[in-house]
């Protein structure tokens, strides 16, 4: 178990007071937005309003749904398999079913449950961008029939309002989350050379994580060239790492349900002065980033700042499209450092910083920190990068 500054133990889970806080926030903007009811249906959703926890959300055999209705605590309506686990949530109305049963997967259960709580009255379920339903089509119709006439609308806005701003317990596990993923990187020099395969490397530095205290190693990817990187979203390939390679990692390590997300580049000996400018010019971006990223900014602002950089520093484009974004449950959530997302900061957030440019044909160069906003601007979550490529002998 990962420990704090203090040397105490860190929780798991969240206290009742927690869910409670979450569901007092959801049901005064559902008012505000006349929801009668919120249906949520992927694992974040669920998870944020629950507690529930559980890597079964690996297989797509069974759907999931939480119903938040406009008064009282959530409804889990949920295959039988789930009960127990569910059961030691935060929720005590569960109402189950034998799933998997094609013919009738929890639908006519949901139709009850839902009618009952929101009457007549607006139901919501997330449709906006980064969102997805994670039930059949053919099941959503059929809920939807046997509802009659009753009014859906998207949820989007109240559920990203709410999840954009992270409790002090969120922080705390991100935080940790980057601690475990922090140690494994310092450790690369000495678990990774020249002469490896990309495939022994990935591995080496999963297991570094997992010892620094990580839970798993839900996200890998990497590059590694000469000169630098195209490819920054590829598993290891068993190609060799070489001397004279720009060598990238990066990670989003969980703890406790919680990611970090963040990279970090490493020179296989002496590395052309073009790819030393190309780092030096990432890091400045993250640099001005920081400096941006203060309650009362936008989104689009803080990209602006950093892109300044990156093309005064020779970037040539970016195909990633932003240079940062949300984080969380999920790897990547909103907002998006991007031109054209005018999201106003706020203290709460925990954010990624990541410019990344070409700065040759075919090669590219990004870097990555995560941060979390407070009324003075951002703070590093993150060991912050040193400015000089480290070098892997």
């Amino acid at each position: 178990m990962i420990s704090d500054p203090q040397g105490g133990a860190i929780k798991r889970g969240f206290a009742p007071e927690e869910f409670a806080d979450r569901l007092a926030r959801a049901q005064a903007l559902m008012d505000r937005h006349g929801f009668a009811a919120l249906l949520l249906t992927t694992e974040p959703d669920v998870r944020y309003f629950s507690g529930f926890l559980t890597p079964f959300w690996q297989s797509p055999t069974r759907p999931w749904f939480l119903v938040v209705p406009a008064a009282g605590k959530p409804i889990a309506v949920i295959p039988e398999i789930g009960a127990e686990c569910m059961a030691r949530s935060w929720i005590d109305d569960i109402h189950t079913w034998p799933a998997p049963r094609p013919e009738d997967d929890g639908v006519t259960l949901l139709t009850s449950v839902l009618r009952k709580v929101a009457g007549a009255g607006t139901i919501a379920v997330a449709m906006g961008a980064e969102s997805h339903l994670r039930m059949p089509l053919n099941d959503y119709a059929r809920l939807r029939s046997g509802l009659g006439g009753t009014d859906f609308a998207d949820a989007t806005p109240v559920i990203r309002a709410l999840r954009q701003i992270k409790s002090a317990a969120e922080i705390d596990k991100i935080a940790k989350a980057c601690d475990a993923a922090g140690a494994a990187f310092d450790a690369v020099p000495e678990i990774i050379s020249a002469g490896m395969s990309d495939t022994d490397a990935f591995r080496a530095f999963t297991i570094a994580c997992l010892e620094a205290g990580a839970d798993t190693v839900a996200y890998l990817v990497g590059g590694a060239g000469e000169g630098g990187y195209g490819d920054i979203i590829s598993p290891p390939g068993a190609r060799v790492l070489r001397a004279g390679d720009l060598f990238m990692l990066d990670t989003g390590c969980v703890f406790d349900g919680y990611f970090c997300d963040y990279d970090r580049n490493y020179a296989l000996g002496a590395v052309a002065p073009e790819v030393e400018r190309a780092h030096d010019a990432v890091y400045m971006a993250t640099e001005a980033g920081l400096a941006a990223a203060r309650p009362g900014a936008t989104c689009a602002e803080v990209y602006a700042a950093m892109q300044k950089v990156l093309e005064a520093g020779g970037a040539l484009g970016n195909a990633v499209g932003r240079l940062g974004h949300g984080l969380g449950m999920q790897l990547t959530e909103w907002p998006s450092f991007s031109a054209g997302d005018d999201t106003v900061i706020e203290p709460g957030m925990v954010l990624t910083l990541e410019p990344g440019m070409c700065f040759a044909p075919g090669r590219s160069i990004v870097h990555e920190e995560n941060i979390v906003i407070h009324e003075d601007g951002a703070h590093l979550l993150t060991r912050r990068a040193p400015r000089t490529l480290p070098v892997i002998r």
